[in-house]
């Protein structure tokens, strides 16, 4: 895919959705921090289910660790791998409060070095939290850049490497969005709505024609 095709993508996702912006509901960026540990393997829906009773008692390094872990998984049971998870928060909580006077750190490295969190939650925070031009690659922005051809590879770390290198600086900040979306509502993994995508003459993917309607 050349570039021209690639600005084009970028223009017409961003038309049909200027300010795109993650679905988790949150409020500060440690709010965001603890909805995107408690995301693997989980949805946006049921996380924010689960973090707006969180959130209304303990919302701060100090009042979620305070909870200690027994109480935190009574909030949290209904998530995937919530056990696991919770000790993650209550020890990246405590780090938190002893390292980085309870506030959520703007580097790789250092976001990196808590507990549950590695380098697509990293590029979430960056990205969302603090506007840097970061892409995390999940299932939907893996699928998404294979199939359509804007950035084919075999791994995540590949499609990301490629993702950062082609599309164009301008659309950088929020392409992270616009292919998780583009992912989750439109080219979805069985039967992708082609007949409504907006890229549809853009895209490269040779089994398209057979998901669009035929007029």
């Amino acid at each position: 895919m050349n570039k021209e095709k690639r600005t084009r993508i970028f223009e017409k996702l961003r038309r049909q959705n200027p300010s795109p912006t993650t679905e988790l509901i949150y409020k500060t960026p440690f709010e965001l921090l603890i909805a995107v540990i408690l995301s693997a393997q989980a949805t946006d829906v049921g996380v924010n289910k689960a973090t707006q009773k969180l959130f209304a008692v303990a919302n701060t390094p100090e009042a979620i660790y305070a909870l200690g872990l027994k109480r935190l998984k009574t909030y949290i049971k209904t998530i995937g791998l919530y056990n696991n998870k919770a000790k993650n928060i209550i020890e990246t909580c405590n780090i938190l409060q002893e390292k980085f006077n309870s506030r959520v750190p703007e580097d790789r490295e250092a976001l990196e070095s808590l507990p549950g969190v590695g380098r697509k939650t990293a590029n979430v925070i960056l990205n969302t939290a603090f506007g840097e031009p970061t892409i995390a690659v999940d299932t939907h922005i893996f699928r998404v850049s294979n199939r359509t051809g804007i950035a084919p590879g075999k791994n995540v770390n590949q499609v990301e490497q490629r993702l950062m290198k082609f599309i164009p600086d301008e659309f950088k900040k929020d392409a992270h969005h616009w292919l998780i979306l583009h992912g989750r509502y439109t080219c979805i993994a069985r039967n992708p709505k082609c007949d409504s995508c907006v890229i549809f003459d853009e895209c490269e993917w040779k089994d398209r024609n057979k998901y669009a309607k035929q007029s």
